[in-house]
């Protein structure tokens, strides 16, 4: 699957006029669509950007460390309510919840002590822990959104000290060995990009120190390529279940906090950021050390992502790699998914069920779908039912979503009415439940 030649021009022309206009040495994106690559735009030759070309991921690195902590979530080993106390004794804001982490809402401040950490070689845990004071708790926890490196670091201690494992060991063994990320790694590996600031007047490099960042490395420290970096949009989109669950990253993708009161275009999920482009909800996270930014954005409906990066502190990447996404999907909106016939009809007693019911002159339309019910409420809500027993069914998505469906019937076994969430419909708009 390729984009059309027309689409891969403008994305091709945007990223040329986006290198020239932000000074940036070498730029790349990529588009991933249904899991593949299928685009791949450059711009710049210092150095010539490839597909498997390292550049540093800078804070992307945080939607990973998200991930262990919620695999650790599903296998019983931690609650997302849990007070960092308990898994991390000792820090002086152990009452914080790693939601709240997660998501900053901790009110957690910025950065941790001492030299800046991006620039500077990295303290292990026990220093990290030792710069940690109540004070550094900016804001009273969940009443505004602040942006916290400072919570990823002690993210990552606490998936240290409760699996006995390195951080970046548990993500070769548990992420990227398990979806293919051979080029994701904890240090530069060559070929890869060396990052610069470019000077404002007259255009010369600096390079940038590559550094490590020792116990904040789980807020940034990560290297990649556009392909691996499509791997993982690519998982975002649609998730291995062998790494996570397909549920436990719908759950990542909703507000934990609005980052914009005003008018709601963005927000933070569980290690995601959120950001509204008109009707659609893009999830991903942009990224920066000195001398490199990085973009990921994914909108997960269409299984349509776009990666970047560039090699010069201050680029604006992710506001390109949006604007990319959004020419992509204006340009080649996702095919909607075929209408397939059922293998079989239902049984007699569930055949009974299909059809129109009525609630207070509302129609509800029963339909029969691979083994589910599926309920249209005047066409518009449309909300999925799976069996849970005799005559009992729990919905799994819609705005019925864990609510209860029971069917009623008379001392005939004929079904007479269903119960939803106690709303009773019945088969004539004149019957009263």
């Amino acid at each position: 699957m390729t984009l059309l030649p027309a689409t891969a021009r403008q994305i091709d022309t945007q990223v040329a006029q986006a290198q020239i206009d932000g000074r940036t040495p070498s730029l790349v994106l990529g588009v991933v669509r249904d899991g593949a690559l299928v685009h791949l735009a450059t711009a710049g030759e210092h150095p010539r950007p490839d597909a498997d070309l390292q550049y540093r991921v800078g804070s992307i690195s945080k939607t990973m460390t998200a991930t262990l902590i919620m695999q650790l979530r599903d296998a019983g080993q931690l609650s997302l309510d849990d007070p960092l106390e308990r898994h991390l004794p000792g820090t002086a804001v152990g009452a914080l919840t790693l939601r709240q982490l997660l998501g900053h809402a901790s009110g957690m401040q910025r950065e941790p002590e001492g030299d800046w950490w991006e620039r500077s070689a990295g303290t292990d845990l026990a220093g990290l822990l030792d710069g940690l004071n109540a004070d550094k708790i900016a804001y009273p926890p969940h009443t505004a959104y602040h942006y916290s490196n400072l919570a990823y670091g002690l993210l990552g201690g606490l998936l240290e000290r409760l699996t006995g494992t390195r951080w970046a060991d548990l993500l070769d063994e548990r992420v990227f060995g398990p979806l293919g990320m051979r080029r994701t790694t904890y240090t530069a590996t060559e070929p890869y990009a060396r990052g610069y600031v470019v000077h404002p007047w007259h255009g010369t490099l600096r390079e940038e120190p590559r550094t490590d960042t020792g116990a904040m490395a789980p807020a940034g420290q990560l290297w990649s390529t556009i392909e691996d970096l499509g791997r993982w949009a690519a998982f975002l989109a649609d998730p291995d279940p062998s790494v996570l669950a397909a549920g436990t990253l719908t759950e990542m993708c909703a507000p934990v906090v609005i980052n914009d009161l005003d008018s709601w275009t963005g927000g933070h999920g569980l290690g995601l950021e959120l950001y509204r482009d008109g009707e659609r909800v893009y999830v991903g996270h942009g990224g920066s050390m000195p001398g490199y930014v990085a973009s990921l954005v994914v909108h997960r409906p269409t299984r349509t992502a776009v990666v970047g990066f560039a090699n010069s502190y201050g680029f604006p990447i992710t506001e390109l790699g949006r604007r990319v996404l959004t020419s992509v999907l204006d340009a080649e909106p996702a095919l909607p998914q075929p209408w397939r016939p059922a293998a079989a009809a239902p049984g007699a007693d569930l055949a009974e069920l299909s059809g129109r019911w009525w609630w207070m002159g509302l129609p509800l339309d029963l339909r029969w779908d691979a083994g589910d019910l599926v309920a249209h409420v005047r066409g518009e809500r449309v909300s999925r039912f799976t069996a849970e027993g005799p005559d009992r069914w729990r919905g799994r998505s819609g705005p019925e979503n864990g609510e209860i469906l029971s069917v009623l019937r008379d001392d005939n076994g004929r079904a007479t009415a269903v119960d939803i969430a106690t709303f009773v419909f019945t088969r004539s708009p004149d019957e009263a439940p």
